[in-house]
C-alpha cells in the first residue's frame, strides 16, 4: 500500500505525549537522586503509576501539550527536547523531585475517581 505522505513525516521521531522508552535517556542528565528515580521508573511498565507520574511530570515542564506538527520542538523530537528541557532547568533536582511528587499524587487522585466512578457503575 502507498502512502502520499512526504518521507520526513514518515520518519518523524515525536511523539503525542513523552513516551515511556525515553525515559531511560534522561537518567544522566541531572544529579544522583534524579538517576535514582530514572532507574526506578525505567523498570516500570509504562502503565504503573509512578511511570505514569513521571510521563506526567514531563509533559507539564516541557509544555508537550502544546507541541504540534509544525512547531520547532516536535521537528526536533521528544528525546532532544526533554534533554534541552533537563539541561536548561533552573531549578534544583529537589525541584524537580517535588514535581515528580505532585504529578504522582495527581495521577493517584485520577486512578481514585475512576476507581470511584466503576464502582458507581457496576
Amino acid at each position: 500500500m502507498s502512502s502520499n505522505l512526504p518521507d520526513p513525516m514518515l520518519k518523524s521521531r515525536a511523539e503525542l505525549l513523552f513516551p515511556t522508552h525515553l525515559i531511560p535517556k534522561l537518567r544522566d542528565l541531572r544529579g544522583e537522586e534524579w538517576r535514582e528515580l530514572v532507574d526506578r521508573v525505567s523498570a516500570l511498565p509504562e502503565t504503573h503509576p509512578d511511570s505514569l507520574a513521571f510521563v506526567l511530570m514531563i509533559v507539564n515542564l516541557n509544555e508537550c501539550l502544546k507541541c504540534h506538527s509544525r512547531s520547532y520542538k516536535y521537528l526536533r523530537g521528544c528525546a532532544l527536547c526533554s534533554t534541552q528541557l533537563l539541561h536548561s532547568f533552573k531549578g534544583s533536582d529537589a525541584e524537580l523531585m517535588q514535581r515528580y511528587r505532585k504529578a504522582q499524587q495527581q495521577v493517584w487522585q485520577q486512578l481514585q475517581i475512576n476507581a470511584d466512578e466503576l464502582s458507581i457503575a457496576a
